[in-house]
């Protein structure tokens, strides 16, 4: 009696949701302490982005036309946001080889013998992806003050705007870790999701307003950099950290970057999430 009694009490929707994220939070914890355990995975993802803000400021700064200027004061402050939303979305592939990973070791059929949320196994993962990409973020913004970044260069902002610019990044970057959810669960091995989660990334993140103002572009090309979920969240990082190189573009993502990012990241959260959760029952069934 007792069991049916936690059966239907199971059932009942917000006790599914109160299990479900009890669920996640346990997963997230374990892949938390595998990280803690295997250092390196979060040294090699912070040398990247930090070797990405030395290459580009001092080997690309002035060189490349911000607006009316080449200055290299002005392109390395024109340059973080880039590099920001670059580190997050890279996270991308971690996420995919992580998932791969526990897929080969066998990990899906240990937790189906469990009386688990099936799609905690997924969440916990991009949960604990997002604490270590917040710490890599955290370590990249110190990295570009001491080479000279700062903000409020162009236009006034304040420690609530500069917050929610680093808010919106985290979450494009959880956005994005769903999609790398969705590739580790679609290929056999941890080095085919690596390759699979970073490939597409390299024209998602160079054909954007990043690295190169996108006036200087090709009208076709600059069309495609404006609406790109990328540049978005590029634009709204601008705007919030008082950055120069700010669009002028008449399209409505550079026009209303920061609703654009909430949306963009949003539809990428439901669409993939979707997408992931019913790949993985699929492969755990």
């Amino acid at each position: 009696m007792s069991a049916v009694t936690d059966a239907v009490r199971a059932d009942v929707p917000g006790n599914r949701l109160v299990r479900s994220v009890r669920d996640s939070l346990v997963v997230a914890r374990r892949n938390l302490i595998r990280m803690t355990r295997i250092p390196e995975m979060v040294l090699f993802g912070i040398i990247q982005p930090v070797m990405f803000v030395v290459l580009f400021t001092y080997v690309f700064g002035g060189s490349i036309k911000v607006g009316s200027t080449t200055d290299s004061g002005v392109y390395k402050d024109f340059l973080m946001a880039g590099i920001f939303a670059q580190t997050v979305t890279f996270a991308t592939a971690g996420s995919a080889a992580g998932i791969a990973d526990d897929m080969q070791k066998g990990l899906v059929d240990r937790f189906r013998s469990l009386p688990m949320a099936r799609g905690a196994v997924l969440t916990g993962r991009t949960v604990a992806d997002l604490a270590q990409t917040a710490v890599t973020l955290l370590v990249l913004a110190i990295v570009a003050l001491l080479v000279g970044w700062r903000t409020g260069t162009a236009e006034p902002t304040d420690p609530g705007r500069i917050l929610a610019g680093f808010g919106l990044l985290l979450l494009l970057g959880y956005a994005f870790t769903w999609i790398g959810a969705l590739i580790g669960l679609s290929v056999r091995t941890p080095e085919a999701a690596t390759s699979g989660g970073i490939i597409w990334l390299f024209p998602v993140t160079f054909v954007s307003n990043a690295f190169v103002d996108s006036t200087q572009m090709t009208p076709w090309l600059r069309h495609i950099a404006d609406w790109n979920p990328f540049s978005a969240s590029v634009q709204a990082c601008r705007e919030l950290f008082g950055n120069p190189g700010v669009s002028t573009s008449d399209a409505w993502p550079m026009q209303h970057p920061v609703w654009a990012t909430l949306l963009y990241s949003i539809l990428i959260i439901a669409v993939f999430r979707t997408l992931a959760v019913r790949k993985y029952r699929g492969a755990a069934g």
